[in-house]
């Protein structure tokens, strides 16, 4: 196996000429080059970034040295500048480089012969004399002056965001999104970048503007500060925020007066970027997407509740012995009740705990209606969880994103109000995960005549993004609502249902030991330290020695937080030691180590990839060469650029927040007091909830009492349930 070992030791600085390009991605900028450097005989490899690069060109590197053992001594190069070269071989070489279209070898050899070390100048102030050159006639010409004036303007835009701070990799990016604009972009406003570009913050930006001479109380910046601070407050999963709430934040995230963001904030509501409004009667401030996306969301499901049924009226009291008949269950009375309102409403939400029927439920009702040539789609919000819902009902489920069907080059979904879905009812699982945008999205694209089934358990976790989709629906009162409690016999033998349920009732769960093995276990420990060693003994040991699970595969550490020794970070780094040490093929980035073997998850959607947030995958393999990496997503392999590595954390432990949606066969949580800010119910409760077949505990039991007592964080800002309770 190849061997990539990285010198950590300081910063270097390289120059020389690029003898060869050996690989270049557009659309990143990762480069591979062979590189003539003063003083040392044999040619130099750089690794790096640059919007163009070709041979002949000097380059100006700053990096650190790579031993490899295949390839030999590499350069990796964070920092990289080319410009154009000096001497007759190097302006020949350049020539020849196909970088200007109507230039290769033997024109480059003319020009150079015609013109020596004049020939840039020719080319871009006296471009009529390149007629002296035989074989170049007017088109050639036309060519070689566009294609010289192209390769300027980028040289110019990397110089000038080099010179304002920005690193090579990020530089590449914004030439990507705003091309020959960029320096104009950048110059009048910087905090576009945070709002266009992936990677790129409101911090980074206003340190560009900083860079750029913008002051800290400029109206540009208080305006844009307005939008990160709702921004910051959606990542909380609010909608929008009181009025005075979001003057604090901004102030306090702007560093400056609050009386100065009460102007910025009058001139983003005229602009109509943000929009104001009440909620129980208290002024609050949404950005505008979101508080449109809410609208929407209460008016298409107002308009579906208030439609027709799809299907001919369905007698109930044959239904049932029907569909029991087939399926060889009897549905107990709650459930039989909640097939009548089912085959009678539009629109039902089903909620309920596990192991309380609601796969039989919905399986019932399927059945059902299948039977009537009704059309079914079905979906949930991740792959995971899409999985499991065509497992437990025999058909082929979605994740919401391939069910509309994204477009990659926009990030936008092919189907909507112009396209609607083609269905008569329409299924929607693990629905307390689907945040404002997405919902609003899935009812825009549902045909009118479709119904509409929710499906989702209202004491987990809400959204990650921003609303309280399936909690706001709930308390409205504006659609039937199944609520199932009863937990059925065979689920009642499992602790981890019976204690779930113990959980959500505010009641310490039961951490007897009985004689018999089980699937619920509380391991003491009493400092964070003790705690650390007692969870990699239990996966890297313990759970595979007595259960037959794979560390890697089968079982999942879930945290309370990301922070901290016992939060996801940390304990990534330990049982990444304990279950696939680092060897010599690895690759550095973002913080994080990277080795084939090692659990990934993807961080953000990726469309064209078709990979999303919160998808899992193991690392096969690495390329050092094409600098690439390989992440296997259940039997699909999918690569990535070493400058693309931010998409992917190590996802040995992950927080209980990223796990919603997911079922792991054994599930590990550490609970410790310097959790306390996220201790909270329904945060250990849909920790539990994820366990298949066996939850480990292990901490401190006042960490464990805390989070029961705490009903939960406090409330999420969002117009929703008003809207929808409203009088139509």
């Amino acid at each position: 196996m190849r061997a990539n070992t990285v010198d950590t030791a300081a910063n270097e600085a390289l120059a020389g000429l690029v003898e060869r390009v050996t690989f270049h991605n557009p659309e990143n900028g990762f480069c591979v080059l062979r590189v003539k450097v003063r003083g040392q005989r044999d040619l130099v490899t750089v690794i790096g970034h640059a919007a163009l690069i070709n041979a002949g060109e000097f380059i100006q590197a700053s990096g650190s040295w790579v031993n490899d053992r295949t390839h030999g001594l590499q350069f990796r190069a964070g920092f990289l500048k080319a410009s154009p070269p000096t001497t007759l071989e190097g302006i020949e070489r350049y020539l020849a480089s196909g970088m200007i279209r109507g230039i290769g070898p033997v024109y480059a050899k003319r020009l150079v012969r015609g013109f020596g070390e004049e020939v840039f100048d020719i080319i871009e102030q006296q471009p009529a004399r390149l007629h002296e050159v035989a074989g170049i006639g007017p088109r050639r010409a036309e060519r070689i002056v566009a294609g010289w004036a192209e390769q300027k303007v980028v040289r110019e835009i990397m110089l000038f965001l080099h010179a304002h701070g920005v690193g090579t990799a990020r530089a590449v990016r914004i030439y990507k999104t705003y091309g020959a604009d960029a320096v104009q972009v950048m110059s009048e406003n910087p905090y576009r970048l945070a709002r266009d570009i992936r990677g790129i913050g409101f911090r980074t930006a206003d340190q560009i503007a900083a860079k750029l001479g913008i002051e800290k109380t400029a109206s540009i910046r208080l305006r844009a500060g307005v939008s990160y601070a709702l921004a910051e407050a959606m990542d909380e999963g609010h909608c929008g925020l009181p009025a005075e709430e979001l003057m604090e934040l901004a102030a306090k995230l702007l560093e400056v007066e609050a009386e100065l963001i009460g102007t910025a904030l009058a001139q983003e509501l005229e602009a109509g970027v943000v929009v104001a409004d009440t909620v129980e009667q208290r002024p609050c401030v949404f950005l505008a997407g979101l508080y449109r996306a809410e609208q929407i969301i209460a008016e298409r499901l107002r308009a579906l509740a208030a439609g027709d049924l799809p299907w001919p009226e369905i007698d109930a009291t044959r239904a049932i012995p029907w569909v029991e008949s087939r399926t060889g269950l009897t549905l107990a009375d709650s459930q039989r009740e909640a097939v009548r309102l089912a085959l009678a409403s539009k629109v039902l939400v089903i909620t309920g705990g596990p192991g309380v029927g609601k796969t039989t439920l919905v399986n019932s009702i399927l059945r059902i209606l299948i039977a009537k040539q009704i059309r079914v789609a079905l979906c949930a919000p991740t792959g995971r969880a899409a999985k499991r819902l065509s497992e437990s009902t025999g058909l082929e489920a979605k994740t919401i994103h391939r069910l509309l069907e994204t477009d990659p080059s926009t990030g936008e979904f092919r189907r909507g109000e112009d396209n609607r879905l083609d269905c008569d009812l329409l299924v929607v699982d693990e629905t307390s995960m689907v945040d404002v945008p997405l919902m609003r999205s899935l009812l825009r694209a549902m045909p009118d005549r479709a119904a509409l089934l929710v499906v989702g358990d209202v004491d987990q976790l809400p959204s990650v993004g921003p609303g309280q989709v399936l909690a706001d629906v709930i308390g409205s009162g504006a659609v039937a609502v199944v609520r199932l409690t009863e937990v059925f016999r065979q689920a009642a033998g499992s602790r981890v249902i019976t204690n779930a349920h113990r959980i959500n009732r505010g009641q310490m769960p039961d951490l007897a030991r009985g004689e018999a093995p089980s699937d619920f276990y509380f391991i003491d420990a009493t400092t964070p330290e003790e705690a650390v060693d007692r969870l990699v003994t239990v996966v890297r040991e313990r759970i595979p020695r007595a259960f037959g699970l794979d560390p890697v595969r089968d079982v999942q550490v879930l945290c309370p937080m990301n922070r901290g020794g016992l939060g996801a970070r940390a304990l990534n780094i330990e049982l990444q030691k304990a279950l696939n040490p680092p060897g010599e093929t690895r690759v550095e980035r973002f913080g994080w180590t990277f080795c084939p073997g090692d659990k990934v998850m993807q961080v953000e959607n990726d469309y064209d990839r078709e990979v999303y947030n919160g998808d899992l995958g193991i690392v096969r393999r690495i390329d050092p060469d094409e600098g690439e990496l390989f992440v296997d997503f259940e039997g699909r392999e999918v690569g990535y650029g070493f400058g693309e590595l931010d998409e992917l954390v190590l996802a040995y432990a992950t927080t209980i927040h990223k796990s919603q949606g997911s079922e792991y066969p054994a599930v590990v949580i550490p609970l410790s007091t310097q959790h306390f800010t996220m201790l909270a119910r329904n945060l250990l409760y849909t920790g539990v909830t994820r366990g298949k077949r066996l939850v480990v505990l292990i901490g401190q039991r006042k960490a464990l009492a805390i989070a029961v007592r705490n009903q939960g964080a406090g409330r999420r800002w969002s117009k929703l349930r008003e809207w929808l309770a409203a009088p139509p």
